[in-house]
């Protein structure tokens, strides 16, 4: 099968290095400096600091055509309206399925205008690393979920994975909806809470002052989104903490890096939801401007 990535980022060329075991995959990336590495030195891919290098077909997202069967956009969700805007330009994805792979559910909004045959969206579970244009490390191995938001079926998806790619899962769900909003309320917690107190994400559950935080926050958060079932739900949070305890968490790498977070995504969703319903939001709205804080202190305004 044919398949474009859009997103050089680390879960695109994580993709990248495993999909290509029984596919073709051309990942298409916005950077001319990160297309020339890619090109001259291939793709490093590290994995319990064991490297290779392979070979990788990479082109400049604005030679992105819609040819391949299955395009996935791995980017941030705030990088996701110029991308759109081009797509709805060219005009030519119209054959052809898109899966999208952001974190949060305000982009939701956004795939009513897209013209596709099938639309999907998934999340990551895996933990990755880009510490170089052309380098990734596989940090934690978890899973990938998938789900039809719109089209005709999964046949798509079902045919990428029918060759199943040793320690990358996928799996499918029914409903969308429920699967990103257990993705959602994962982020929610852990994201802001790593990234505003500079810490790996095993230490919320090590430190008992941040481990009240974080049941604090989950409570908060779980009853603004309406989560029938707490106990799993907040079972479920700790236990991709736990397995992700060394990751220094996306949120925090992009501070770390200097780059926009994902913060209006993740916890200014679940604030524009708490006011739509009247309640009070105390925790994500003091962790929601912790964060933008430092954006804004770094020159992110």
């Amino acid at each position: 099968m044919k398949i474009g990535i859009i997103g050089g980022g680390s879960i695109g060329l994580l993709l990248a290095h495993y999909l290509k075991k029984h596919h073709q995959v051309c990942v298409y990336v916005r950077s001319k400096r990160q297309l020339d590495v890619l090109e001259a030195e291939g793709l490093i891919f590290e994995k319990d600091k064991n490297c290779i290098k392979e070979a990788i077909n990479v082109s400049l997202f604005s030679k992105w055509n819609g040819e391949e069967e299955l395009t996935i956009l791995a980017v941030k969700q705030y990088q996701l309206p110029p991308i759109l805007e081009k797509m709805a330009a060219s005009n030519t994805n119209v054959g052809g399925s898109l899966l999208f792979l952001q974190n949060g559910m305000g982009h939701l909004k956004w795939l009513e205008g897209v013209n596709a045959k099938n639309i999907f969206v998934g999340t990551v579970e895996h933990g990755a690393n880009k510490v170089a244009v052309n380098h990734v490390i596989h940090t934690g191995e978890g899973l990938i979920k998938l789900a039809l938001y719109r089209g005709d079926n999964l046949t798509i998806l079902t045919d990428m994975v029918k060759i199943p790619v040793e320690n990358f899962p996928f799996i499918f769900e029914e409903d969308y909806q429920e699967m990103l909003l257990n993705k959602l309320i994962v982020n929610a917690v852990i994201n802001p809470l790593t990234a505003a107190l500079n810490v790996n994400n095993g230490m919320l559950l090590e430190n008992p002052h941040y481990y009240y935080i974080f049941k604090e926050i989950f409570n908060e958060i779980s009853s603004v989104l309406s989560i029938v079932d707490k106990e799993n739900t907040f079972y479920y949070v700790e236990n991709i903490c736990r397995k992700t305890s060394l990751n220094r968490s996306s949120m925090l790498k992009d501070l770390d890096e200097n780059r926009p977070t994902e913060i209006d995504a993740i916890l200014g969703y679940v604030i524009e939801k708490a006011r739509e319903g009247q309640m009070n939001a105390p925790f994500s709205e003091s962790f929601y401007h912790l964060i933008k804080g430092k954006e804004y202190g770094e020159g992110r305004k």
